[in-house]
């Protein structure tokens, strides 16, 4: 049979059938990782392989099988893809196609492969938190990431431990499948309502996306401030809660520094943890900057010529 041969259909980890090549291109190989909306498997790009590239091996998404069943599940794939081609940073996943298999009629993404563990990896190794040099070497590439997103107009919607990755080239952050795009960027792009699928993770979703409010920049705020916390204090700053909680269950707590984190940072993260979004008035830039590690004068500075 030639690589290029059609493959019969096998199921992948309930993910319904799947060919074992998908566009007659891209030989699925195993499973990486599966959410509540779709999957990741590990891919070799059979055209890549016969011009004999080194590395062939690429990553593969698709919707899951309940998903694919939706009217616009195609149109909810290519808006991830969408968004996330428009940022080209180093802390940013990399995609490289939109593409769809005509036989078994699925869309799907084709990107880097990364090599590693994801972060919710490293906390449930490490429960009681990280230094603060690793926190640092973790949290600044992040924000970066983040807040280049955010420059871009775009909101990522779904940042949570799970959703970035500690490669062998860099902290990556990736799935922007709830993300959205701020209001005139990608005009064309469709607006999907992403609170029909119910797939925010409430231990890192901002208080208002649950009760059904619009995305905004600050809810990426108070996601990565839950993540940054978690990771200097090794535990979540709020009681987690089971996915079929809503929000005003979860208990107002009155924080403290999580004990891996330099005291002059604090009072921004408490800021950035806020539940009231009038009261959340940091960005993820300023927050970066904090945790950078900039004096009081160059943070003064800095914050002025940015408000103008």
């Amino acid at each position: 049979m030639s690589a290029f041969s059609p493959a019969s259909t096998s199921t992948q980890a309930g993910m319904g059938e799947l060919p074992e090549i998908l566009a007659g291109r891209y030989r699925i190989e195993r499973l990486l990782g599966a959410g509540g909306m779709g999957a990741v498997y590990r891919a070799r790009d059979l055209l890549r392989e016969q011009f004999d590239d080194p590395d062939p091996c690429i990553a593969v998404k698709v919707l899951s099988e309940v998903l694919c069943e939706s009217p616009d599940a195609s149109s909810l794939l290519y808006s991830e893809f969408a968004l996330t081609r428009r940022l080209r940073h180093d802390n940013v996943v990399r995609l490289h196609t939109f593409e769809v298999d005509t036989d078994c009629q699925r869309a799907f993404i084709t990107m880097e492969l990364m090599r590693g563990p994801t972060l919710d990896k490293l906390l449930c190794e490490r429960p009681l938190g990280l230094p603060w040099s690793e926190v640092h070497e973790i949290a600044l590439p992040l924000l970066d990431a983040l807040a280049y997103a955010h420059s871009r107009g775009v909101l990522h919607g779904d940042l949570k431990p799970s959703n970035v990755m500690l490669s062998d080239d860099g902290v990556r952050l990736f799935d922007f499948g709830l993300g959205q795009a701020e209001k005139g960027v990608l005009p064309g792009l469709p607006h999907l309502s992403r609170n029909r699928f119910n797939a925010w993770t409430p231990a890192y979703a901002a208080p208002e996306l649950l009760e059904g409010e619009p995305m905004t920049f600050s809810a990426d705020v108070f996601a990565v401030a839950c993540v940054i916390y978690e990771l200097a204090g090794g535990r979540h700053p709020f009681r987690r809660l089971p996915s079929d909680e809503v929000c005003e269950e979860r208990p107002l707590v009155k924080l403290r520094a999580p004990k891996n984190l330099p005291k002059r940072c604090w009072p921004v993260l408490r800021r950035a943890l806020a539940f009231e979004v009038s009261q959340r008035t940091v960005t993820v830039a300023e927050l970066r900057e904090v945790l950078g590690g900039r004096s009081f004068f160059e943070l003064r500075h800095w914050f002025r010529a940015h408000r103008r």
